[in-house]
């Protein structure tokens, strides 16, 4: 009979206490070590939008929803709305790390260790995405971002980009197959293609969208996919219907995955239904493997090191895109 109290919903497998796998799958550590993400997210967001004053936003889906929810079901004000995402990210490893009673330290000098292990971790998706596409992609579909204004635009950066007029009225349109990315993105520019002969302004500007949309998917998307979706499926299933531990943690990597797959074609964002991107088997598939290999890595590792893991394969795959395949 499995003792089921001795596993926490924020970490799935447990470790030999206070050794480096056991450290840096504490809530407090991935706190930690993605705050300077969020901060760059947040000043990269800032950088990236060329209409700050008319409030357009290029934001990752994810953190749409988080906004969204905390605007319109709490009834926060529109501009604490803004920054109401990385409060709530903050707020909830805090919580995390309170209900886990776990030792409140960080070793700085584990930072690069994982910093190297989430590169690492990056390369099957790396891999896997080019065997099943050809080049390799930036990820952009397993993270978004929306233009938060009165209409937006789909932009996903899978291996497809989708550029809208707005959600009424959209257009798709493919491009050359690149390394798919792991964010999907709704945004008010299409994205241009890196020349043969080097990057222009736009290209610079695209590049540096794209690392920064990365970032935010790797926190957001991993937040509610995996960090708050496979916790609440996990108290469902093991605390509120009694299923044993493995089969509860079973049934939670394949929904988490399957959900996580699904949104990058179909989005619901400020009340409205859009389709991002067109189905296609082999994106799909691909997709479903990527969401069960970050949902089996939250399982092992915790939050942070599968956010840091996200992030690094959008960014990994963005310079591989410009660099070597030059889109």
């Amino acid at each position: 009979m499995v003792d089921k109290k001795k596993y926490s919903t924020s970490q799935l497998l447990n470790f030999v206490q206070d050794s480096y796998l056991e450290r840096t799958s504490r809530p407090f550590y991935a706190l930690v070590f993605l705050l300077p993400f969020i901060v760059v997210y947040e000043i990269g967001t800032i950088l990236i939008n060329t209409d700050v004053l008319n409030r357009t936003q290029d934001r990752v889906v994810a953190f749409i929803w988080l906004q969204n929810f905390l605007d319109g079901y709490l009834g926060l004000g529109s501009r604490f709305a803004w920054i109401a995402p990385p409060l709530t990210v903050v707020i909830v490893l805090l919580a995390l790390q309170l209900t886990s009673r776990k030792r409140w330290y960080f070793n700085f000098a584990d930072v690069i260790p994982m910093t190297i292990e989430c590169s690492l971790l990056a390369v099957p998706l790396i891999v896997l995405s080019l065997v099943l596409s050809g080049p390799a992609e930036p990820k952009n579909s397993v993270g978004r971002e929306v233009s938060y204004k009165s209409q937006f635009q789909v932009d996903s950066s899978v291996s497809l980009l989708i550029s809208a007029v707005s959600v009424e009225k959209s257009t798709l349109k493919d491009f050359n197959q690149v390394t798919p990315s792991c964010s999907s993105i709704i945004s008010e520019r299409p994205r241009s293609i890196t020349t043969l002969t080097g990057m222009n302004g736009a290209n610079n500007q695209s590049l540096l969208a794209n690392i920064i949309t990365g970032i935010g998917a790797g926190i957001y998307e991993e937040l509610i996919f995996r960090l708050i979706l496979i916790c609440v499926l996990m108290m469902l299933f093991q605390d509120i219907i009694g299923l044993e531990h493995k089969n509860a943690i079973i049934l939670s990597v394949l929904i988490s995955a399957a959900l996580f797959s699904a949104h990058h074609h179909i989005v619901y964002v400020n009340g409205q239904f859009a389709m991002t991107a067109p189905f296609n088997r082999t994106i799909f598939g691909f997709r479903t493997i990527a969401g069960v290999y970050f949902a089996v890595l939250f399982a092992i590792r915790g939050f942070g090191i599968t956010a840091g893991t996200h992030a690094f394969y959008d960014i990994i795959a963005t310079v591989l895109n410009v660099a070597i395949f030059h889109h």
